[in-house]
C-alpha cells in the first residue's frame, strides 16, 4: 500500500487484524507501520548487501511526518555510502558509558597513584562525576559538558554547619562556599580519565583537555619564631608523646604527615643521618633520598628505645602490623595551647622552607629537600629569596659607598 503521507493520512489509518506498513510515495522505503495494538510508528525499509533490513525510526505522534521523513532522507544518503544504519545504532547501544569508564579507571589507573591521592580521585568521581554523568555514553561528553560540571563544582554546595543542629532539623545547613581548587583538581583527573579513554579507544578526542582553570591563591602560611616556640613547649608538655614526636619530626624535616606517620626504621641511615622515603610512600612515587638535621636523628633514636622490638615502625599504631592514623584530635588541641588556630599541620612544611630561604637556600635545594617533582611548586617560595639577596646587596653597598673626610678649613 502506497500514499503520500501527512499527519491527518497517518491519523486516519486504521487497524487492522494483522499489522502493515503504508509507504509514503515520495520517499523510497519510508513508511508508516500500523500495528494491531493501535499504536503507529515510522520505519525505513531498506537493503544493504543483499539483505532486507528494517530499521525503525520513531512512534508517531512523537514524531511528526516531516520530522521522520527528513530522518528517513538521511538514512537513504547513509546506505548510499555504504553503512548501515541499524549496525551503527548496535554500536551505539553497546558503547560504554562514563559508568564503565570510571570503574575501569579506579581499577587500572588509581592503583599507581599515593594511597591518599587515589582516594581523593576515587571520591570525586563517586560523588561528583558520576551523579551528573553516569549513565551518560563516553563519547558523548562534550566541552560543554565538562565546563558545567567544573562550574558546579566550583560553586560548592551546602555543608552540615559545626553548630549545634536544632530539634526541628537533624543537619543544619551551612550555605555553599566556592571551592574552585577542587574544581581543578577534579578538571585535572577527567583530563586524564578521557586521555585513558582514548587509549582504550572508548573515543577519539579529549573533552577536559584545555579546561577553564579556576584562580588559585596559594595559601603561605609560615610561623614566626615566637609561634614555633610556643608549639614546641606546648609539644614537650603533652601526655601524648607518639603524637607530638610526629609532629617534630614534620617541623624538622619537613616531611609529609603521611610520610612521618607511615616511617620505617630500616628508610633510616643514622650513622649517615640519610632518610631514604621508599616509592610506595611518597606523593611523587619516587624514592627520596635527602640528609636529616643531628635533632631528627636523635628523635628516631629515642623512638627505636621506646617502639617495642621487632616493630617496624617508628610510630605503631593501637592496630597490631600498622602505622600510627592520623592525629586528628591532637592536632586541635596544640593550635589552641600554642595559640596558633590558623595553622594546619601542613603548614609546618611550608615553615621549614621559609627557614632554609632565611639560612640562604636556593630554590632548587628547597625543591630536593622537599621532594617536589616541578620548579613551579617550589616557586611559590621564591619572594622568601628577598631577604638574603637584599642583605647580600646591603653588603656590596656598604663596601662601595663613598668614604666622607673631614676637609680643613
Amino acid at each position: 500500500m502506497k500514499a503520500k503521507l501527512s499527519e491527518r493520512v497517518v491519523k486516519a489509518a486504521e487497524v487492522g487484524s494483522r499489522k502493515y506498513v503504508l509507504f509514503d510515495e515520495d520517499t523510497p522505503g519510508f513508511g508508516l507501520c500500523v500495528y494491531t495494538t493501535g499504536r503507529k510508528g515510522f520505519v525505513l525499509i531498506y537493503r544493504i548487501a543483499g539483505q532486507q533490513k528494517r530499521f525503525t525510526i520513531g512512534v508517531w505522534p512523537t514524531w511528526s511526518v516531516t520530522a521522520a521523513r527528513d530522518e528517513a532522507k538521511r538514512l537513504i544518503r547513509e546506505i548510499d555510502r555504504g553503512e548501515d544504519p541499524l549496525d551503527t545504532r548496535k554500536a551505539a547501544r553497546g558503547a560504554p558509558t562514563v559508568k564503565e569508564l570510571a570503574e575501569r579507571f579506579i581499577e587500572e589507573h588509581l592503583p599507581k597513584l599515593a594511597k591518599t591521592n587515589a582516594s581523593d580521585q576515587k571520591s570525586m568521581l563517586e560523588k561528583l562525576v558520576l551523579p551528573e554523568w553516569k549513565n551518560r555514553k563516553v563519547a558523548d561528553i562534550t566541552p560543554t559538558d565538562v565546563d558545567r560540571l567544573l562550574t558546579k563544582i566550583a560553586a560548592g554546595r551546602a555543608r552540615p554547619s559545626k553548630k549545634k543542629p536544632t530539634q526541628k532539623r537533624r543537619k543544619k545547613l551551612a550555605p555553599p562556599k566556592p571551592t574552585p581548587v577542587r574544581a581543578n583538581r577534579a578538571g585535572e583527573m577527567l583530563r586524564k580519565m578521557f586521555n585513558l579513554a582514548m587509549l582504550w579507544k572508548m573515543r577519539t578526542d579529549n573533552p577536559a583537555f584545555g579546561f577553564r582553570r579556576r584562580p588559585e591563591v596559594a595559601r603561605d602560611r609560615f610561623l614566626s619564631f615566637e609561634e614555633i616556640e610556643r608549639l614546641a613547649n606546648a609539644l614537650a608538655v603533652d601526655e601524648d608523646q607518639r603524637a607530638a614526636s610526629i609532629i617534630r619530626l614534620c617541623m624538622l624535616t619537613g616531611a609529609r604527615l603521611g610520610e612521618v606517620r607511615t616511617a620505617t626504621f630500616d628508610q633510616f641511615n643514622l650513622d649517615l643521618a640519610i632518610w631514604t622515603k621508599q616509592a610506595a610512600y611518597t606523593k611523587q612515587r619516587r624514592i627520596h633520598r635527602v640528609p636529616i638535621s643531628h635533632e631528627a636523628v636523635a628523635l628516631i633514636r629515642l623512638r627505636r628505645e621506646i617502639v617495642p622490638k621487632g616493630c617496624p615502625f617508628l610510630f605503631p599504631g593501637d592496630v597490631p602490623d600498622q602505622p600510627v592514623g592520623d592525629p586528628k584530635r591532637f592536632w586541635p588541641k596544640m593550635q589552641k595551647v600554642a595559640l596558633i588556630p590558623d595553622v594546619r599541620i601542613h603548614d609546618l612544611r611550608h615553615t621549614f622552607a621559609s627557614l632554609l630561604v632565611s639560612g640562604g637556600a636556593s630554590l632548587e635545594m628547597i625543591g630536593r629537600l622537599l621532594g617536589h617533582t616541578q620548579i613551579g611548586t617550589t616557586q611559590r617560595y621564591a619572594h622568601l629569596i628577598d631577604a638574603p639577596l637584599r642583605a647580600g646587596v646591603n653588603a656590596v653597598g656598604e663596601m662601595l659607598k663613598p668614604r666622607l673626610r673631614v676637609v680643613g678649613e
